[in-house]
């Protein structure tokens, strides 16, 4: 069977064209396979981190202490308080502690009961009752102490007012978020010269940094354990300043750094 030679040649072109098309999308579904699970328009990065640490001599000294009298009436019991958080305050501030190192954090007034348990007969037993006997007035103080060798004597003073509560005695830094910056500073630059020497090992060089986060170990003053913490304390009368070390504080700080590289 002999097939005319325009009809030939139309099959072959045919048949051409259909080869080309087959080896274009051959040769995409090919390089398809290579960015599988990767963004090709990623700048290529590396990623460091670096930690650095301050440490510093707390310079400030902070605790909290609160009056609490018992009256039949509000104004006795409040009178009661006044006196003694009046003389309480007279004497601190006599010992070099400045108002504005003084704040009022609570003032209570809350009424006192007694509660009775009712006589039982053989054939009824009424039920117990609460009686009203009195108000208690509680004030509680915050004083902040600068001059750290003061701090034992004005502990004595409060012992020698009377004052029956003592809690929270910390000590922290006035200006933390320069011991923090120190910190930073000292991380920032070990991971600097970690990507420095990581380039330089990899052949690769540093373009810019594309991002940057800092994980800080946070700055909580330090408590004076056996001086209060969350449990209030009695102070006795003193008569004799209480030594207190004050020792040091640590701050750290992590820092990650992303680079993009070529």
């Amino acid at each position: 069977m002999n097939i005319p030679s325009k009809l030939w040649n139309a099959v072959m072109v045919a048949l051409g064209i259909l080869t080309v098309f087959l080896l274009i999308v051959s040769f995409k579904e090919l390089k398809s396979i290579s960015y599988v699970g990767v963004n090709p328009s990623s700048p290529n990065i590396i990623t460091v981190t670096g930690t650095g640490e301050a440490v510093s001599t707390p310079d400030i000294a902070t605790f909290s202490f609160t009056v609490n009298e018992n009256a039949k009436t509000v104004v006795e019991a409040q009178s009661l308080a006044s006196k003694k958080i009046n003389a309480t305050l007279k004497a601190i501030r006599d010992g070099g502690v400045a108002d504005k190192d003084i704040k009022t954090t609570s003032y209570n007034i809350n009424p006192s009961y007694e509660y009775q348990s009712g006589i039982c007969s053989t054939y009824s037993c009424p039920p117990s009752k609460s009686i009203l006997t009195g108000y208690d007035v509680s004030q509680t103080t915050v004083i902040k102490v600068r001059d750290l060798k003061k701090a034992g004597e004005l502990l004595a003073t409060i012992g020698s007012q009377n004052v029956k509560y003592l809690s929270d005695l910390t000590f922290s830094v006035d200006e933390p978020d320069a011991v923090q910056a120190q910190a930073r500073a000292e991380a920032i630059t070990k991971a600097q010269d970690k990507a420095k020497l990581l380039a330089k090992q990899l052949g690769v060089s540093l373009v810019k940094i594309v991002s940057f986060s800092e994980d800080n170990g946070g700055y909580y003053p330090r408590p004076v354990y056996g001086m209060g913490g969350a449990d209030m304390m009695k102070v006795q009368n003193a008569s004799v300043a209480p030594e207190i070390p004050v020792g040091e504080q640590k701050v750290t700080s992590s820092v990650t750094i992303t680079y993009e590289i070529n």
